[in-house]
């Protein structure tokens, strides 16, 4: 790879419309122009212009689905690389410090398709404590103890591993500024908490709402008091 190719990558993400398109994605979600345009303060055509040298150089995919035209990432890695750059950003403290119900996006939220925030990282923390997740080189293994308990949720640690995609990884979370669980696993653990109604998505939001369900069942099976 040319510096070059470095340079012109970060340019391209580094671009305000385009940096403000690539947060909102972080939900998970496909988007048309006009919604990214809402996103970015920006026009549709603008927006357009924009989501054309996205998709050009790879980094979003378009589908069409009648009249409208959505736009998603197009692979897992360049979510994580957004949610990385963010790491980068020198945290801030307000002058007066805000409660924590004021920051729901930091409490609890997704990161592309896993569960992250302080919540994240707690069920992470605990997942590690208990031996169902060990960490080495930077990497999650799950080992027998972790495999029984994810399948207590239904989900299958050997038909993960089938995927492509990574199992279980570290992200470093922008807010906590340690790890969440991501890789398969992390986006299979954060659908079965949807499914279960242990928490809930917000509406043009990454921010997602615990229910008492999923307060009641994550101290249960971990002893995690969110």
């Amino acid at each position: 790879m040319e510096t070059t190719d470095l340079e012109n990558m970060a340019a391209l993400i580094g671009e305000p419309v385009r940096a403000r398109m690539l947060w909102a994605l972080l939900d998970g979600r496909a988007y048309t122009a006009t919604e990214l345009s809402l996103f970015a303060d920006t026009s549709p055509q603008n927006a357009s212009m924009h989501l054309a040298r996205l998709v050009q150089a790879s980094l979003l995919k378009v589908n069409a689905q009648g009249r409208h035209r959505y736009y998603s990432f197009a692979r897992d890695e360049v979510a994580y690389a957004i949610e990385a750059l963010a790491n980068l950003v020198p945290p801030q403290a307000p002058e007066k410090p805000l409660p924590e119900k004021a920051l729901p996006i930091k409490h609890c939220r997704t990161c592309y398709d896993h569960l992250a925030g302080k919540a994240g990282v707690m069920i992470t923390d605990n997942l590690l404590q208990k031996g169902y997740l060990h960490e080495q080189d930077n990497a999650f293994t799950v080992p027998p103890a972790g495999q029984q308990w994810f399948a207590g949720l239904h989900i299958d640690i050997a038909a993960l591993q089938k995927k492509r995609r990574v199992l279980a990884r570290p992200c470093l979370d922008w807010s906590e500024r340690r790890y969440h669980l991501a890789g398969t696993l992390g986006a299979a653990l954060l659908n079965k908490m949807l499914e279960a109604d242990w928490v809930r998505s917000t509406q043009h939001s990454r921010a997602v709402v615990i229910t008492a369900t999923g307060q009641q069942r994550l101290y249960e099976l971990l002893g995690v008091q969110v």
